[in-house]
């Protein structure tokens, strides 16, 4: 048994391989040629598109695995039955459940991967590969700096430290405000617990102004409530939405636990949180129905088997997409809405080895 453990193995990786660097060949050229025209637009130097492109890479193999995946499997077993192998293993008194343990075993293993890759590569890869995207092509502006609880902004009069800011409302909570002069001395700074935008400029309540004298020192003021006007309104505070990928499972937590404490729905991250563990075992699923759907097609061959199998992976993926959406609206709860089509795949899979041992 430790013989055909190794030889499937072998197989397997050996299929794995090729098959996910067709595909993301594949993917990389899809991708290079649609977004060629958006960089040579800006002028932006080939470098930094191939640097866009290496960044992107780690989130596409992750996207890419679990069909990669299932049509190695089928392309090996396909192979294997029709060489006669399954035949004679079985003639040796070795059923179906034991030809398939090696690469069950194998596809956790490769979920675990996905998910150490998932955790500790994509989240900067992909955060990367967006700031490309973002500062040198859309040409968004980088002076904002956010970090987890707050943000930095360079502004066209001051400098901004906003501890929170609330976008609905167009309120920035716990704030400084710091003004220099052309020299960079600090002229003038604002300590406030609010702001509040009116339309037209800021009201600024409850805080303190320090201000640069002639002879020296600063010139301390309290005050209820001031109005400044300044160039910048609240659409350049406004946080862009991190994307799931950008995240390690670690990082949506306290995202979530951060965003619910200040008040606002943390379903949205508790979602993709779950989801975050459920993906990796897209693997496992991929081999539990990949088997029997190469080993129980009689006419087609190897080319319907992948078609088919290619079929219910895509199936899957619509499956956890309307699952996610009903876990967004507040209709199924965070857990089950990305662990649910893991569920009923597991099952469908059990159901289909169950009828080829039949």
């Amino acid at each position: 048994m430790r013989v055909l453990t190794r030889y499937f193995c072998k197989e397997f990786f050996k299929l794995l391989s090729l098959v996910l660097t067709i595909s993301l060949s594949i993917y990389l050229i899809i991708e290079f040629v649609q977004k060629l025209y958006d960089f040579l637009d800006v002028h932006v130097p080939m470098r930094v598109m191939f640097l866009f492109l290496l960044y992107k890479t780690p989130f596409i193999i992750t996207q890419m695995l679990p069909v990669s995946t299932l049509i190695a499997i089928i392309v090996m077993f396909s192979l294997m039955k029709k060489n006669n192998e399954i035949t004679a293993m079985k003639a040796c008194g070795i059923n179906i459940f034991e030809i398939s343990k090696p690469v069950v075993f194998v596809s956790i293993l490769v979920a675990a991967i996905m998910f150490l890759f998932s955790e500790l590569i994509v989240p900067y890869a992909s955060s990367r590969s967006n700031e490309i995207w973002n500062v040198e092509v859309k040409k968004k502006d980088p002076t904002r700096f956010y970090g987890h609880d707050h943000i930095w902004y360079r502004g066209t009069d001051a400098f901004y430290l906003i501890r929170r800011f609330d976008s609905k409302r167009n309120v920035m909570a716990d704030l400084s405000l710091y003004f220099f002069d052309k020299s960079f001395q600090l002229i003038k700074r604002i300590d406030a617990r609010k702001g509040t935008w009116t339309g037209h400029n800021w009201k600024i309540q409850e805080g303190i102004v320090q201000e640069a004298k002639d002879e020296g020192g600063y010139s301390l003021m309290k005050f209820d409530e001031i109005q400044i006007e300044l160039p910048e309104g609240p659409e350049v505070f406004v946080r862009p939405v991190r994307k799931p990928e950008e995240m390690s499972y670690w990082q949506l937590k306290r995202y979530a636990e951060r965003v619910r404490l200040e008040g606002y729905d943390d379903t949205e991250y508790l979602v993709d949180m779950n989801i975050k563990l459920a993906l990796p075992l897209v693997n496992l699923l991929m081999v539990l129905i990949g088997i029997p759907v190469a080993l129980g097609i009689k006419r087609g061959g190897t080319p319907l088997a992948v078609s088919l199998g290619v079929g219910l992976c895509f199936l899957y993926l619509i499956n956890l997409g309307f699952l996610r959406s009903l876990g967004l609206s507040g209709m199924l709860p965070p857990v089950l809405a990305a662990w649910s089509a893991n569920v009923i795949f597991f099952f469908l899979g059990i159901y289909l080895m169950m009828r080829l041992k039949a």
